[in-house]
């Protein structure tokens, strides 16, 4: 639950941020999220504007599902601003993955040097955004087993060995 929290403030924080950008540069909505949507289901595609609530049921769904991984990541121990940075990779890398995939979008390579700044902005602040939240829920759990790890002595240290079976298991102090 706390994963999907996170995963949808996140999609909400990027989503205003997003409609301010537009009301500043005039830039259109994408129809995109629609378009992955309807090429994954089999749904039948609109030549122009797709459906709104195809849209935001892609953009809003995949922002909570991948909301549930940083989540996994944050109760591990992987929290903080490196934790979100790692994120948005993987945020930034399914979208890529999927949009591809189906024939809807092109390798970001190729976007124009504009375009491809704003969508590494929003996303950018997805996932900062989806990694405020869910280190704020993990850390009412306690420490995670990697920051318990990295407790005994701080660094990666071959002299240092893995935490006992039983209280490397998420979510256990």
């Amino acid at each position: 639950m706390a994963g999907l929290v996170a995963g949808l403030t996140g999609v909400a924080v990027m989503t205003v941020g997003e409609k301010i950008e537009q009301r500043f540069t005039g830039r259109p909505d994408s129809y995109v999220p629609a378009r992955v949507m309807a090429r994954l289901t089999g749904m039948r595609e609109s030549p122009r504007e797709q459906p709104r609530w195809r849209n935001l049921a892609m953009h809003f769904g995949q922002g909570a599902l991948l909301g549930v991984l940083r989540s996994l990541m944050a109760q591990a121990g992987l929290r903080g601003p490196v934790a979100s940075g790692m994120f948005t990779v993987v945020r930034l890398t399914t979208d890529q993955t999927l949009e591809n995939a189906t024939g809807v979008g092109a390798p970001p390579q190729t976007w124009p040097r504009e375009e491809l700044a704003v969508d590494l902005l929003h996303k950018t602040v997805y996932g900062f955004a989806t990694g405020a939240v869910a280190d704020a829920l993990a850390a009412r759990d306690g420490l995670g087993p990697g920051q318990r790890h990295a407790a005994l002595r701080p660094g990666r240290r071959s002299d240092v060995g893995p935490l006992p079976r039983g209280s490397a298991l998420l979510g256990r102090s």
